[in-house]
């Protein structure tokens, strides 16, 4: 069985994970237009509709990274903020993550695709309830592009499904497992960069969960 040990910095002192199980939740908006949008996104860089919203993708837990620096094949991927559950034997967490997805591939299968890239997590991380209101929480991607900065997505957890429901249709989480929960719409369009910033802002709270990673294209030789 492969496993994959991350670390946590929380409000009550850190905390270490073996994690056994990944999961990608994918098409993951909470409405039909939020939905429809996604799909409209997709089907501009070749990728199909999904077969049934939501969907559940298995990554390796290799795939997982805390770092601040990625390598990737070639100029075809890109991230994407999302909120990340991690179950341990003390409950659940939210922490921030992307996942990071080669577009190329995405565009004849998203299950190979999301294999190809590391999806990085940040090292901070919350308890949670499920039975909390999460909707405020808001999400944000600042991406470097060109040398210059931009605001590559914002939105609340409002335009994803409740966390809750995701949970419930994977059958619930067991300790050691990680679940990325879907995204936000992208503004100006799916696009590679060299930086990548992604927050989850707590307004109740005044506080921020924040992690950002540096990409570094790798040649592509045949």
């Amino acid at each position: 069985m492969g496993t994959r040990a991350l670390r946590f910095e929380t409000p009550n002192g850190p905390i270490e994970v073996t994690v056994t199980n990944c999961v990608v939740a994918g098409w993951t908006g909470r409405d039909k237009a939020a939905i429809d949008h996604h799909i409209e996104e997709m089907a501009e860089i070749g990728v199909p509709g999904p077969s049934t919203v939501p969907l559940y993708y298995r990554v390796a837990v290799e795939q997982l990274t805390q770092g601040d620096h990625i390598q990737v094949l070639g100029d075809d991927s890109s991230g994407e903020v999302e909120p990340v559950l991690v179950a341990t034997e003390s409950g659940l967490f939210l922490t921030v993550g992307s996942d990071h997805t080669d577009r190329k591939v995405e565009a004849y299968s998203i299950a190979v695709s999301k294999q190809m890239c590391p999806k990085v997590l940040g090292t901070a991380a919350w308890p949670v309830s499920l039975d909390d209101d999460l909707d405020a929480l808001a999400l944000q991607a600042v991406a470097t592009i060109g040398g210059d900065d931009v605001i590559y997505q914002t939105g609340t957890l409002a335009l994803i499904r409740p966390l809750k429901d995701l949970v419930a249709g994977v059958g619930g989480l067991a300790p050691g497992t990680v679940m990325l929960c879907g995204t936000v719409p992208v503004s100006g369009g799916i696009r590679p960069a060299q930086r990548l910033a992604v927050s989850i802002t707590d307004p109740a709270r005044d506080r921020t969960l924040s992690h950002a990673y540096d990409i570094e294209t790798l040649p592509v030789v045949s």
